[in-house]
């Protein structure tokens, strides 16, 4: 036998060999969000009465970011915020869908799904979308290719149908639900892993865990049986199932020999509601200021962590600020996407494995109806709701917003007003109102 003849058969068997995850490029992306989890209900986040290795192991692992925000202090503009990279004032989408609305994310508006797909991804969402009911919004139509889960804000957690949140769906088939939601949502991910472990894939795992309704199996509330106050003890228990699917999908990855090829992000919504109908859950968020439906640092402030070995290294914290607004970009240039110079974040990865500075940042803001903020550096702007005045607060030296710096620094209000004008003028009108 010729010998280049040999060279092409061991060549061939070497390739059979490596996994095939390994031969490109693209990394595999994976995307886990919890639903009203509190900024400091995490191990890794000083916890001490709930206990979260699997989710604290994506910081152990990688890199935790102290100063990480959402783009709104409510679920569904946040999700919305987070899909398409842009901030989502710039379509109009400041609040929740109601149940059966009939607006969602504009169909102008891409998603990270739909970017990754055209480029070799194969895309799945388990768990919450809350974008959109009718069919034009639903998840098979902006560039989901596997849809399991619920279309509105909040569902039951044993019931396959809810009277007033609607079924369960596979595609747009709605199915009946046989276990915990959160334990149905974690094994659904797994089987997509399962599924396209040989090529890119995109997986959201959108969790609706810990929001309402307080739900939980008595396996999980007899771990936590020693918490006193009840409303903890119950969030503790959907939190503690929430660590275990965390770990389920963190496994599969394991055993499918990806890790070293899968960019894993996890973050919460926004932060936990501790204010009065805004669906209280027994969250904590401190030592932050206020929670969900706030733009205090409570409702905005999240867990946020990014975990890829061999690329990352384990145990770094950093402190500058990121928003929601940079996974996407983050995610298309390691997909080798096109840059959009419409899209709001930044591309962190450089800055991640330390081969860059942070990125250069233009000014954080948000608007939720009448209330505003705005961050600059140190600094931030608040205005808590209408008719009140605005009042400042160095972050740095202040985290928990309780010394108002506004009477005694007028021109840096002045100064930090005018940017959020400036910005909230080219905002698209709200497609509800409240």
């Amino acid at each position: 036998m010729k010998l280049h003849t040999l060279g092409f058969i061991f060549c061939a068997l070497a390739l059979s060999v490596i996994p095939s995850s390994a031969a490109t490029d693209k990394p595999n992306i994976v995307l886990i969000v919890a639903d009203d989890l509190g900024y400091a209900d995490l191990g890794i986040q000083g916890c001490k009465d709930i206990a979260t290795p699997h989710m604290d192991s994506i910081a152990a692992d990688g890199v935790r970011f102290t100063d990480a925000y959402v783009t709104a202090p409510v679920c569904a503009p946040s999700r919305a915020g987070l899909l398409t990279g842009r901030w989502q004032d710039r379509f109009g989408f400041e609040g929740n869908p109601e149940p059966g609305a009939t607006w969602g994310l504009p169909l102008t508006e891409k998603t990270i799904a739909e970017r990754l797909k055209p480029l070799g991804y194969a895309t799945g969402i388990f768990g919450k979308w809350h974008q959109g009911e009718t069919p034009e919004f639903r998840p098979n139509k902006r560039g989901f290719d596997e849809f399991f889960g619920f279309l509105s804000g909040m569902h039951s957690y044993f019931e396959g149908n809810d009277p007033k949140w609607g079924p369960i769906f596979r595609g747009n088939e709605p199915v009946q639900l046989d276990k915990y939601l959160t334990q149905a949502i974690a094994e659904e991910s797994v089987g997509f892993i399962d599924r396209h472990k040989g090529h890119p894939f995109f997986l959201y795992a959108a969790f609706n865990a810990p929001h309402t309704p307080m739900e939980a199996p008595q396996s999980y509330l007899d771990e936590v049986a020693g918490i006193q106050d009840p409303a903890r003890r119950k969030y503790a228990a959907m939190v503690r199932a929430l660590d275990d699917g965390v770990g389920t999908i963190l496994e599969a990855i394991r055993k499918n020999g990806l890790e070293g090829n899968t960019l894993l992000i996890f973050l919460s919504d926004n932060g936990g509601p501790i204010l009065e109908g805004a669906a209280v859950n027994g969250s904590s968020n401190a030592p932050l200021r206020g929670g969900k439906a706030e733009v205090w640092e409570g409702g905005i402030r999240v867990p946020f962590f990014v975990r890829w070995p061999g690329h990352l290294s384990p145990g770094k914290v950093l402190d500058d600020p990121v928003i929601s607004l940079d996974i996407l970009p983050t995610a298309l240039a390691l997909a080798g996407g096109p840059r959009d110079p419409g899209l709001d974040g930044a591309d962190i990865f450089p800055w991640l494995e330390g081969k860059a500075s942070a990125p250069a940042r233009t000014t954080f803001f948000w608007k939720f109806y009448a209330q505003v903020a705005v961050r600059d550096g140190d600094s931030k702007l608040v205005r808590p709701n209408a008719g009140k005045p605005m009042e400042l607060y160095d972050l740095k030296n202040d985290v928990s917003e309780s010394r108002n710096l506004a009477d005694g620094d007028q021109d840096r209000v002045k100064s930090l007003k005018k940017k959020f004008d400036d910005w909230n003028s080219g905002n698209g009108k709200p497609l509800n109102t409240r």
